[in-house]
């Protein structure tokens, strides 16, 4: 039977961190053009598009966390997919953050996954989809120059992904990530505002990916639709790279 796109996720739910802005908000468009309904977790979740139930968490702040999952899975009447997509950069060599710096990242970018995780999974567990989709980047697997922690954040959202599918598998609970190149999100944006050349160093981004250009925070959003979709249930411990070629080809300039 030939399944419209419109239909793919009728009647799932879908909680979708950091989903005020850039992919997340991508993210929840392409979900409900397939018939989810949604809820916007985010420290402002104004910029949510409309119809997701907007809701205003802290997601290094556990109780805040639990709280808003449960209200999530209330309003919309269960959780079927998570999409772990809330996160925050960082540059430098090693010796450029303190101590402090990387336990903020981390705390953000790691364990934010796990808290969000651990709170959805009692609703998770009486859904027949469900599914966990988290956002890594392609620092997880390159050697980026002046990326080490947020490349340390990133490369552990890979490793718990394939942890929690081999935890989930027996459950029937799927867990994928998806591999972003630079994204032309609004915090790309304001790191090339305090480049010295922001056209230069634009083109310069743009150059490191082999298709020559940004990804499209709309790319990564039908990835995230792909890995949580109910006809693909045999697709689980995916790492998705979105980026243009970068972590495969190799091509002449």
């Amino acid at each position: 039977m030939t399944v419209t796109q419109e239909a793919e996720f009728a009647g799932l739910r879908a909680l979708v961190t950091g989903g005020g802005a850039g992919i997340g908000a991508a993210t929840i468009r392409a979900l409900h053009a397939r018939g989810a309904r949604t809820a916007a977790l985010d420290l402002d979740p104004t910029g949510a598009p409309e119809g997701a139930l907007q809701i205003r968490v802290d997601v290094t702040d556990t109780a805040a966390v639990t709280a808003a999952v449960d209200r999530a899975a209330d309003e919309l009447g269960g959780l079927d997919i998570v999409i772990n997509n809330a996160g925050i950069g960082a540059q430098g060599q090693v010796d450029a953050n303190d101590d402090a710096e990387w336990a903020r990242v981390l705390d953000v970018n790691v364990v934010s996954v796990a808290r969000v995780t651990r709170a959805a999974l009692p609703h998770l567990r009486r859904s027949e989809h469900a599914v966990v989709v988290n956002t890594a980047s392609i620092a997880s697997m390159l050697g980026l120059p002046e990326r080490v922690l947020y490349s340390a954040s990133k490369g552990a959202v890979q490793s718990m992904t394939l942890a929690m599918a081999a935890d989930f598998v027996p459950e029937g609970i799927r867990v994928n990530a998806v591999v972003p190149g630079t994204a032309n999100t609004p915090w790309v944006g304001r790191l090339l505002e305090k480049a010295e050349d922001p056209e230069a160093e634009r083109r310069a981004l743009n150059a490191r990916q082999p298709h020559g250009r940004l990804v499209e925070p709309e790319e990564v959003a039908e990835a995230h639709c792909y890995l949580a979709s109910p006809r693909n249930g045999s697709t689980t411990g995916v790492l998705l790279p979105i980026d243009g070629g970068m972590t495969t080809l190799r091509v002449r300039s």
